[in-house]
């Protein structure tokens, strides 16, 4: 497993994240092309947390992502192509995006866990707060990330005993650990971001018009 009870800490802050890393994923702005296909009922069958997801559930197009918040590449796709793949297809019932974490070292864990604690009761905060650690990436995946990541977590409203308290959750991250293993075990998941559109996966940082065409293809099919 990528996580375990080791301690990741700075100063006072104690979080239960693992320090065992899978190295750097295999990652490209290239247009990615389809590897393989999963089933539906494969792909949507619940997990270790519930999913996180924007849209209509009925919506004729279904896209799973998954991300590392630590990943460049992950942020990049955010950043250029989310905000009109959501203004296109999510706000006008044609895509419903679930987003699922797939962390690839203790520091996107950690983030991962300050979005979840966020959004418990509120999806729109869970999105929120993935949406800010994405543009403010640069600013704390670095080498000692605890005071950027608590000034980030203190906008969506954590105090300093609540952000200790959400990373020393292991219960929360011995979820993410198996919503990773789970990607990589049954989907074959091998970097981020890895996005299933109806089930059919496309690896890399996709364009809108990469996406729009992987959609359109899917829409004609309805």
């Amino acid at each position: 497993m990528l996580f375990n009870r080791r301690t990741f800490c700075q100063g006072a802050i104690t979080t239960a994240l693992a320090v065992a890393a899978l190295g750097s994923s295999a990652l490209s702005l290239a247009p990615a092309w389809a590897q393989s296909t999963v089933p539906t009922e494969e792909l949507m069958k619940p997990g270790a947390l519930p999913d996180m997801s924007l849209g209509k559930a009925d919506a004729p197009v279904t896209i799973v992502e998954y991300a590392s918040a630590t990943c460049p590449h992950c942020a990049h796709f955010h950043e250029t192509t989310f905000p009109e793949l959501k203004k296109r297809y999510i706000d006008t019932g044609k895509v419903h995006f679930i987003f699922r974490e797939f962390p690839l070292d203790p520091l996107a864990a950690a983030a991962f866990m300050l979005a979840r604690c966020a959004g418990k009761d509120d999806s729109n905060r869970y999105f929120a707060m993935i949406d800010t650690l994405f543009r403010q990436q640069k600013e704390w995946a670095v080498q000692k990330p605890i005071p950027p990541l608590l000034a980030i977590a203190k906008q969506a409203g954590f105090t300093e005993a609540t952000f200790n308290e959400c990373l020393a959750n292991q219960d929360l991250l011995d979820s993410i650990e198996k919503v990773r293993q789970r990607a990589i075990d049954d989907f074959k998941v091998k970097s981020t971001p890895t996005f299933f559109v109806n089930g059919t996966e496309h690896d890399g940082a996709l364009t809108i018009e990469n996406m729009a065409k992987l959609i359109d293809e899917q829409l004609k099919e309805k």
